[in-house]
């Protein structure tokens, strides 16, 4: 059974809602003491963080959050919580490929990763 919050935080995720994904997300990090699922949150919400600044613009803030982000999910390879992390890796990887380049390019909406859940 996965908290309401962390449902929410990947609904608002799927729409496209960045910063209120991370803001359900971090209430829920917050809460938590000293687990591991404590740092799988904090790499949502970077990866949440990282696509809100790149979507704004913010290109360098945008590639130090998903590096802070990658670092932080990287661990929990292949799934956690039901979701498929690899996959995730892969999409964010894909849709911060603008942001890193040189010149960077404006966010590229059909690569946006959606996160799904397994059974």
């Amino acid at each position: 059974m996965h908290d309401p919050r962390y449902l929410q935080g990947i609904e608002h995720f799927n729409r496209g809602e960045f910063f209120e994904a991370h803001d359900v997300w971090e209430e829920l990090w917050r809460e938590m003491k000293g687990d591991d699922s404590r740092v799988f949150y904090q790499g949502l919400i970077q990866a949440a963080v990282a696509l809100h600044h790149y979507r704004n613009g913010n290109f360098d803030g945008a590639a130090r959050m998903w590096g802070f982000s990658l670092e932080r999910l990287d661990p929990f390879r292949p799934s956690h919580e039901g979701l498929n992390v690899d996959g995730l890796i892969a999409a964010m990887a894909r849709a911060m490929q603008g942001a890193i380049s040189e010149p960077p390019e404006p966010l590229n909406p059909a690569l946006l990763p959606r996160l799904s859940l397994t059974v």
